[in-house]
């Protein structure tokens, strides 16, 4: 097996010379010997086929259900997704789980939370106070506060995760960790860290600090208070108990104080700590493979191993370490409100998009950048292109990353599918006229004559993801074209150059030529370029200033910039 750190032979992929990321792999010494993969994910199906799995073979992943599910909870979802689909592809049986940590105990109050809607709201609209009377109570035991129908906080916010997932089309099984506390399926392995914890003190303090004699690997949750403690004052094997004095826990930095009860708790009533609960997970579940972030693989990752191997004498399964992404450039963060919701970006692209980010190379940082996502989309479009040979690639890499990626992009493979350029998408936004929306698209050669009316209707579903992209970023795209022609005072000798402009117009000129005969134009007239370009934009979109004038003027219907400019229309 792979160490953490080190990808299979071929998980290196990267963007090409020409700076667009291709995705694509190779080995170190370069040579496309047997055991290069173009695509990362058939090299993480090799390494758990080489361990011989049996059916069903288990992907998982997991987060704690702390607050705003975001963009980034997605990349243990999709990554294992695609290594799942490559696993089903070769004819094996794949079960995707995701666990819910809602027996984690609530750390620290957010200052941002998300309504069922995705609705980020403050901590000024939900009972704050509520929230920090329930500190280091479990996820599944702090009350919901939207008070929307869910059972709880864990259950709100893994609601909300389900819903994300659910939206980007990928089929996952949902489990909690609470029920699988409450149904006894951790019951063996609590025991046995409970049994051995002795060694499980000594190996664990190579890792972690703090862990001194008085270690328990178990956190009994107080019957008084509800709270999670670490004082474990006494274990009784036979009875399956634990007895402890509240004192709370250290969480985020802080002490969480308790209220000192002291009782005895069931081997059911806390739960494990999470560098003995994920490597418990793993047996309890029958994992084979798991992606995780690279936080992990420095910490958790090296003494879950160990403790699978050592105390719960069970195989790990394949790891895979993904690099975080960046949103903006900073950090993704739901406590700080930095972040975006699955829904959200679902409105600026397709599904395909969204899942084209996650089938690039997982150790390669990105930064999603929503001012530019319609590069994103580029580097999408160019990618689906490639697959159905339509461009040139950059070279090999580039073509056989895409022919052999892209098909677990998209729900489906239909060659017939149209893409209407994002930013051109954009531009037809600027209208709510969907005949006119329709003929500037036509006029453009973006929508052939022969496509099927529903290649049609999903090209055209662009322009409103793209229009609301404009109305967010407040980009030069954020305008709307007048549907009649403003009340401008237009001056004889600006007409004129006007007229040349619409004689120019009717030749078919294109964007770049027609930007060029704005100035000419107005030069020949002796008219201020500024001026000119100004009774333009009063023209066709009500406002002195715009996006570039020659461009805008090149996608919309000829016939109507040309009774526009002269006056007419």
């Amino acid at each position: 097996m792979s160490q953490v750190g080190d990808p299979p032979a071929g998980d290196e992929s990267d963007v090409g010379e020409d700076g667009r990321a291709t995705g694509a792999t190779e080995r170190d010494d370069g040579d496309d010997g047997d055991d290069y993969r173009v695509f990362w994910a058939d090299a993480y199906a090799d390494e758990i086929e080489a361990r011989d799995p049996r059916d069903p073979i288990v992907v998982k992943g997991a987060v704690s259900p702390s607050g705003i599910p975001h963009l980034g909870h997605l990349n243990e979802i999709l990554r294992g997704y695609y290594v799942a689909e490559v696993l089903r592809e070769r004819g094996h049986e794949v079960v995707q789980l995701f666990v819910s940590d809602d027996r984690d105990p609530l750390r620290s109050v957010p200052r941002w939370l998300a309504d069922a809607d995705f609705t980020l709201v403050g901590l000024g609209e939900v009972d704050a106070a509520a929230l920090g009377e329930n500190l280091g109570v479990p996820y599944v035991d702090v009350p919901d506060p939207f008070d929307d129908g869910h059972a709880s906080y864990g259950e709100h916010f893994t609601q909300l995760l389900r819903t994300s997932v659910e939206r980007v089309g990928v089929p996952v099984e949902f489990v909690r960790t609470a029920e699988l506390y409450e149904t006894g399926q951790l019951d063996d392995a609590v025991r046995t860290a409970l049994e051995r914890r002795d060694e499980g003190r000594e190996l664990l303090a190579e890792y972690q600090a703090g862990v001194d004699d008085s270690y328990v690997p178990f956190m009994p949750q107080c019957r008084e208070c509800g709270r999670l403690t670490t004082t474990v004052t006494g274990v009784d094997l036979d009875a399956g108990t634990v007895a402890y004095r509240c004192e709370g826990l250290e969480a985020g930095g802080q002490h969480i104080a308790g209220c000192g009860h002291e009782g005895v708790a069931k081997f059911r009533e806390g739960k494990l700590p999470w560098r003995f609960e994920w490597p418990a997970g793993w047996a309890a579940l029958g994992v084979d493979f798991e992606p995780f972030g690279k936080d992990h693989a420095e910490g958790s990752w090296p003494s879950g191993e160990r403790i699978a191997r050592e105390i719960f004498d069970s195989e790990p399964p394949v790891p895979m370490v993904y690099e975080w992404f960046t949103l903006g450039g900073e950090s993704l963060s739901s406590s700080s409100g930095n972040v975006v919701t699955v829904p959200e970006l679902l409105s600026l692209v397709e599904p395909e998009v969204l899942r084209y980010f996650f089938v690039l190379n997982p150790r390669k940082q990105r930064d999603l950048d929503l001012a530019r996502v319609d590069r994103l989309v580029d580097d999408f479009d160019r990618f689906e292109a490639t697959y159905f040979g339509e461009v040139e690639p950059a070279d090999d890499r580039e073509r056989r990353f895409a022919e052999r990626a892209y098909p677990f992009v998209v729900t489906e493979v239909r060659p017939d599918r149209v893409r209407l350029p994002y930013t051109f998408a954009a531009v037809l936004g600027m209208t709510d006229d969907p005949d006119l929306r329709l003929a500037m698209a036509r006029r453009e050669g973006h929508l052939p004559a022969d496509a099927p009316d529903w290649a049609v209707e999903a090209a055209m579903a662009r322009v409103e993801r793209a229009r609301g992209w404009a109305e967010r970023e407040d980009n030069e795209y954020n305008y709307r074209l007048q549907a009649e022609r403003p009340a401008v005072e237009v001056p004889a000798d600006v007409q004129a150059a006007l007229d040349d402009l619409a004689d120019a117009v009717a030749t078919g000129l294109d964007e770049d030529a027609l930007q060029g005969e704005i100035y000419e134009a107005a030069r020949r007239h002796d008219v201020p370029v500024g001026d000119f370009f100004a009774v333009g934009y009063e023209l066709f979109l009500g406002q002195s200033r715009g996006p570039r004038l020659g461009p805008l003027l090149a996608a919309l219907d000829r016939a109507f910039v040309v009774d526009r400019l002269r006056g007419a229309g």
